[in-house]
C-alpha cells in the first residue's frame, strides 16, 4: 500500500504533545498519548521523533516562541527614548494575562530541562534569544539579568497563584536598568 502524503503530520504531533502536556503534565506524555491526541498511527510519532525527548524538544521550541515573538514585535526595543522597563513590564503583564494554561505549559516544559538534559539547549536558546533582543538597549550582562528577573517574577506569579503586579515589575526592571549612581541605596 502506498504511503499517504501528509506534510502536516509532524506539526500535528507537536501540537498534540503540547495539548497532552497541558492537560496531563509531562508525565502524561508518551508516543502513544501524542499519537492518540493527534489521531495518527503510533508509528508516525516514532518516525518523526525517535525518542520522547526529541518530541519534548520540538514542543518546548514551539512553546517558547510566544513571549520572544512579543518582545521582538515591540517597537520599544529599537527606540532609545522608550521606557524599556515599562515596556517589558507591560509585555509580561499581557503574557501572564493571556491564556494561563499556555504560560504554565511553557514553564513546565522550560523547567523540565532540570531533569532532561536534552531540553537544556532549548531552554538556553530561549534565554539567549530574549537577551539578544534586549542587548541593543543595554549591555549583555544587564540583558541577562533582566531575563532572569522576568523569569523569577513569572515563576512567583505562577507558583503562588498570585496576581501580576505591573508597577512592581516596572520598578524592579527599572532598577536593573538604572546607572549605579541612580539606584536606590547607591
Amino acid at each position: 500500500m502506498p504511503r499517504r502524503h501528509d506534510p502536516e503530520r509532524r506539526q500535528r504531533i507537536i501540537d498534540a504533545a503540547i495539548r497532552v502536556v497541558g492537560a496531563k503534565g509531562i508525565a502524561g506524555l508518551s508516543h502513544r498519548s501524542a499519537a492518540a491526541e493527534a489521531d495518527v498511527p503510533l508509528g508516525s510519532t516514532t518516525y518523526h521523533f525517535k525518542t520522547l525527548d526529541e518530541l519534548l524538544v520540538a514542543a518546548l521550541r514551539q512553546a517558547n516562541e510566544g513571549f520572544a515573538k512579543a518582545v521582538a514585535a515591540s517597537g520599544a526595543f529599537e527606540d532609545p527614548r522608550a521606557d524599556l522597563a515599562a515596556e517589558l513590564a507591560r509585555l509580561l503583564g499581557d503574557w501572564l494575562a493571556g491564556e494561563r494554561t499556555g504560560v504554565e505549559l511553557e514553564y513546565e516544559l522550560y523547567l523540565a530541562a532540570l531533569r532532561r538534559p536534552a531540553l537544556r539547549p532549548v531552554a538556553a536558546e530561549w534565554c539567549r534569544g530574549v537577551t539578544d533582543l534586549l542587548v541593543p538597549r543595554t549591555d549583555p550582562v544587564t540583558a541577562r539579568a533582566l531575563v532572569a528577573l522576568m523569569d523569577g517574577i513569572c515563576l512567583q506569579v505562577l507558583l503562588t497563584g498570585g496576581t501580576y503586579d505591573e508597577a512592581y515589575a516596572r520598578e524592579m526592571l527599572g532598577r536593573l536598568l538604572a546607572p549605579a549612581r541612580e539606584r536606590p541605596g547607591a
